[in-house]
């Protein structure tokens, strides 16, 4: 009998489990074993497995919108609602959903994943896997699919579009074969559409604009349907709940609510980007209004100005349109009432939430969901068409990180150590708030940390157990100050060694907080003994990077060239710094970037005692060539002026070492807690 230990889950592979054969195989498993075959070079069942956990994903689902769906049709709300009645339907809807999801995909509790295992499918890293395992089996038609797939969710990946590039040159393989096999239907119709107006084929564009219609009011249907899941109940513990009855029914659903409202932005988002297509939507019937002027539909045409005008009620250049229908008609007409319909649900929606979010205390703001910059202004008073259907409006809960810093922000103070060397300053470095120094710290103490590094380090340590967070090429280790202070006290590593990595951080720590003149404490986030390891066999051909171009405390936006200071981003952090221990592998340049995240502003030689240092902020996208032979490591630092935000194990870390300044620990057992490790 095999056992898996999944994210903290066990999965029995048993005789028993085969007898349920017909259930659906959980895919967070199915990805596991597709990684595992990935680093044991057996690339047939990487193939296997992965195209396997992708099936089982769109395949979960869709028996929970479809379930959802059914259930909420069999089980509807009757207008005369009474409390019992209320109850009745929802708890009689639950059980018809977990009956109905249960026939399809097995115990529900088997297919709960991990939210690193959900993310990783959603940014589409299954395909990277795959596109190198056909690339190996020698299957490039297959390859160049996954890697156009993958590189439509990702497209800051500039390696990805250098090998798609490739496999354009590669025999038996044609443009037919370059699909995004995760196309979203009403986006693709959307698109295509827009190709075919734009080469003047109106009576095809009108096609596919019908089409692209119809499929994103499906995709709304099936969008709201996912929102019906569990929901977080931020700020509440709801294990010892004291809350009311009608208070938790009231929060639950204004978090479904709210989830069911944003779906007009999911849908407009493309995948991999954080901003909607601008007035995406309406922009349906603005291109349809006009495209059906084009072939004289005129009766066609005035219905889609009209419905346009629900989105912008008395914008100019549709009025005027509007104007010109009716004229040469001689009569009115009436806008569509499916979108009609779906914006007076829109607008309940939203007098529903700032009620709930008022009951609940948290604070609510309607984003601008069809934001809208005009069009053509034709002179002959023919519709305006759209112009710039593709670009970008900023989210208006987001908030703007700006490429310059603070005017405040200062930079040259003292580097505090004799020994070290300013090798380039900001300026130097094609940017600013960054510096590079030499000579931090020694040969001796690079080699003594190297070797904790080996005695320490554990595959995905720091990186929530995933060996290859960044690239399936290379083995990512790593180890906190806390876990390296445990082990030396436990005698399975020297404890002058552990000590030397606490003192390293903070003479780190000492030296970014002086020179950059920073006038408050420069505070701990994360601290992290890193190592990188270049994967026997996996280096042929190579393009892609050790570590993505990113920023560390907003999240990257190239094509809006926005950084948006919000989750998941790390928004608390300040400053970052890197203390590289040697040099003696071939790849793995530090980069700067512009916010493109293409343009190399300056590259960086990692070795012994060599540090660079940097504000976090969308100043400094940065990131890492690919490591092809040998291993690279480094101590990671990254530090807040917010001491909220403080590392609770380097809280716990300067315990320990005020313990053993002060009193023999020897034989008296520190209370380390190995749980409390990130």
């Amino acid at each position: 009998m095999a056992i898996h230990f999944l994210e903290g889950r066990i999965v029995l592979l048993t005789v028993a489990l085969s007898s349920s054969a017909a259930f659906l195989e959980p895919y967070d498993l199915l990805y596991d074993n597709a990684v595992q075959a990935f680093y044991s070079g057996d690339y047939g069942n990487v193939v296997r497995f992965m195209e396997g956990a992708l099936s089982s994903y769109r395949e979960v689902r869709r028996t929970k919108v479809r379930c959802r769906l059914r259930c909420q049709d069999q089980h509807p709300f009757d207008q005369a609602l009474s409390d019992l009645r209320f109850f009745d339907v929802v708890l009689r809807r639950a059980a018809c959903m977990n009956t109905c999801i249960e026939e399809k995909l097995g115990t529900q509790s088997v297919h709960k994943v991990s939210e690193d295992v959900a993310q990783d499918f959603h940014r589409r890293i299954p395909y990277n896997y795959l596109q190198q395992a056909y690339l190996k089996l020698k299957q490039p038609d297959k390859a160049a699919a996954a890697a156009h797939t993958y590189f439509q969710a990702n497209a800051e990946h500039v390696e990805m579009g250098q090998n798609l590039e490739q496999y354009k040159d590669l025999q038996g393989v044609n443009e037919d074969h370059f699909v995004d096999r995760e196309a979203r239907p009403h986006q693709h119709s959307f698109t295509a559409a827009v190709r075919l107006y734009d080469k003047g084929d109106y009576e095809s564009a009108i096609v596919l604009f019908e089409e692209a219609l119809v499929e994103y009011y499906k995709a709304d249907v099936e969008c709201r349907a996912q929102c019906q899941g569990p929901q977080r109940f931020e700020g509440h513990d709801h294990l010892r709940y004291r809350y009311s009855l009608h208070e938790l029914v009231s929060d639950h659903f204004t978090q479904v609510l709210h989830c069911e409202h944003e779906c007009v932005r999911d849908l407009a988002t493309r995948p991999g980007r954080l901003s909607p297509m601008e007035n995406y939507l309406p922009l349906h019937y603005d291109y349809l209004q006009f495209a059906y002027f084009q072939v004289d539909r005129l009766e066609e045409a005035l219905q889609c100005s009209l419905t346009y005008l629900l989105f912008h009620e008395g914008e100019e250049f549709m009025t005027d349109n509007v104007d010109y229908y009716r004229e040469v008609l001689e009569h009115d007409g009436k806008p569509r009432e499916k979108a009609a319909w779906y914006l007076r649900r829109h607008k309940q929606e939203l007098e529903l939430l700032l009620l709930g979010s008022k009951i609940m205390g948290v604070e609510f703001t309607e984003g601008n969901y069809w934001s809208s910059t005009g069009g053509r202004d034709d002179s002959n008073r023919i519709p305006s068409g759209t112009d710039g259907w593709i670009e970008y409006v900023p989210i208006s809960e987001k908030k703007n990180v700006g490429v310059a810093p603070p005017p405040q922000l200062k930079e040259g103070g003292s580097l505090v150590y004799d020994s070290v060397q300013l090798v380039q300053n900001s300026v130097a470095l094609n940017g600013s708030q960054r510096v590079l120094l030499d000579h931090v710290i020694s040969e001796e103490q690079c080699a003594e940390l190297r070797n904790l590094a080996h005695a320490v380090t554990m595959a995905g340590d720091g990186y929530r157990g995933r060996m290859s967070p960044h690239t399936p090429n290379e083995r990512f280790e790593g180890a906190t100050v806390l876990k390296t202070l445990q082990y030396g006290y436990e005698g399975r590593v020297p404890m002058k060694s552990a000590r030397l990595f606490y003192d390293t951080s903070e003479r780190a720590r000492r030296i970014i907080e002086s020179y950059f003149q920073l006038n408050s404490t420069l505070h701990f986030s994360y601290t992290h003994l890193v190592c990188r390891t270049a994967i026997t066999g996996q280096q042929d051909h190579r393009n892609d990077l050790s570590h993505p171009i990113h920023a560390d405390n907003c999240l990257l936006d190239p094509e809006a060239n926005e950084c948006w200071k919000e989750a998941p981003a790390y928004t608390y952090r300040d400053y970052s710094a890197l203390l590289y221990l040697n040099g003696d592998f071939d790849g793995g340049e530090f980069i700067f970037t512009e916010m493109d995240a293409k343009t190399v502003t300056a590259s960086v030689k990692p070795r012994c005692g060599r540090m660079v240092g940097f504000s976090s902020g969308g100043e400094n996208p940065h990131g890492v060539k690919a490591v092809t032979s040998g291993q690279r490591c480094a101590v990671a630092l990254w530090f807040t002026l917010d001491p909220l935000f403080r590392e609770m194990e380097r809280l716990q870390a300067d315990e320990v070492i005020h313990t053993l300044d002060t009193q023999s620990v020897w034989g008296q057992g520190l209370n380390i807690n190995p749980k409390d490790e990130l």
